[in-house]
């Protein structure tokens, strides 16, 4: 089928979808590895900061940098899909982000690292364009499926990240993460210029400026994505909870791991990260609440199991495969409620929302890491363990205004 053909098709009824298995499986790899493009460095910190003479305490800055620009570029960047040919935004960002990563790999100062880590930041919000757009191609009856499935692809991504960059690392060094990425990538414009449908979509007549003030309009208007967006930021508060001081008291007597079989505990995430895939498919079944529920007492007791780090590895695996459960899980049926909402707003809904999974994220980090210091790995959990109460409560209370 070609691009001109799929686009008579979609035309014809909005309610089929012109997503093959074949295409599915190709966006949730491509949000994969883009996202993966902003977690690279984490297991490379200090390699990085050898290379270009830069304090191990100020070394963390790279990492902020990123979120930065990753906001940055929510806020900026992922609206376009509303009033720019979806696909050429996606096949443009990705050729954009190729050139960025091999700059990464040859920069010869901290200056143009930083550059062009910031570049990456930015660009990275293409899976929330992806995401967007995977939905409006999808039909009603299957969106909640084929958005779980998509995102899985992030979540994935993310957890794989600092496996793979310790692995490349060890072996050629650092710059070859950001070379490999970048021939990755380039391979997925290969096959997106191929296969991605070149649809056309009702899109927003709105002004660029006037595109970014409706942005904020949409937490006026649009009462489900206040509440799944707070929803949002509670969850991945925890997520990161978890993922950003888990190194700390394995890295550490007793245990004294290495960091290649610290980020295999990635692993483990991925595998509660697949099977969220599924609570799209009961979204779309009008099972969202009872799936949110369900998923939030989960990520509650996950935590009971984390906090056994020192007596039992097993728990603390089993505690992780159910706290990327949850959270996957909530976030599925979060994007599958809002996007629901507004076909022609999509992108914005999504920038909007993962305007909260950015706090959240930052908020899980910064004070995951200064509990830890004062309060140890029990301090830490009782702070997960908090974040996931708060969020429990608040569905308990919102449920009933969003059924």
């Amino acid at each position: 089928m070609n691009h001109k053909d799929t686009e008579t098709i979609f035309s014809k009824s909005a309610t089929e979808s012109v997503i093959t298995p074949y295409m599915k499986v190709l966006l949730a790899i491509a949000c994969g590895l883009a996202v993966a493009n902003i977690y690279y460095a984490h297991p490379l910190l200090d390699s990085i900061a050898y290379d270009f003479h830069i304090h191990p305490s100020t070394i963390g800055i790279v990492i902020t940098v990123t979120q930065i620009f990753y906001a940055i570029g929510l806020i900026f960047l992922v609206p376009l899909g509303d009033i720019v040919n979806p696909r050429r935004l996606i096949l443009s960002q990705m050729l954009i982000m190729c050139g960025a990563l091999v700059v990464i790999g040859f920069s010869p100062s901290k200056i143009i690292f930083f550059l062009g880590i910031a570049i990456i930041g930015v660009l990275a919000t293409i899976t929330q364009t992806i995401v967007a757009y995977a939905s409006t191609l999808s039909s009603p009856s299957e969106r909640g499926s084929i958005v779980g499935f998509v995102t899985s692809g992030i979540v994935i991504g993310i957890l794989l990240a600092r496996t793979i960059a310790g692995i490349v690392a060890d072996l050629e060094g650092w710059r070859a993460v950001y070379f490999t990425s970048a021939v990755l990538m380039f391979l997925i414009v290969i096959l997106f210029s191929q296969k991605l449908p070149n649809t056309t979509f009702k899109q927003s007549p709105l002004s660029y400026p006037k595109l970014l003030r409706t942005v904020l309009l949409l937490f006026a208007e649009e009462r489900i994505l206040l509440i799944r967006g707070i929803l949002a930021l509670f969850i991945f508060a925890t997520f990161s909870t978890l993922w950003t001081s888990l190194v700390l008291p394995l890295s550490a007597p007793p245990h004294s791991l290495s960091h290649t079989i610290i980020g295999a505990f990635g692993i483990a995430g991925v595998a509660g990260a697949i099977a969220a895939a599924k609570a799209g498919q009961f979204a779309d079944r009008g099972l969202g609440q009872r799936t949110t529920g369900i998923a939030l007492l989960l990520l509650v007791s996950s935590w009971a199991l984390i906090d056994l780090i020192n007596y039992s590895l097993l728990a603390l695996v089993i505690g992780i495969i159910l706290l990327d459960l949850a959270v996957q899980a909530v976030h599925v049926t979060n994007q599958s409620f809002i996007l629901a909402v507004r076909p022609e707003a999509r992108s914005r809904l999504t920038a909007a929302y993962m305007t909260f999974y950015s706090i959240g994220s930052a908020t899980g980090s910064i004070t995951s890491t200064n509990i830890y210091d004062k309060f140890g790995w029990n301090g830490v959990c009782l702070l997960g363990a908090s974040f996931s109460v708060i969020a429990l409560i608040f569905w308990m209370i919102t449920r009933k205004s969003t059924d």
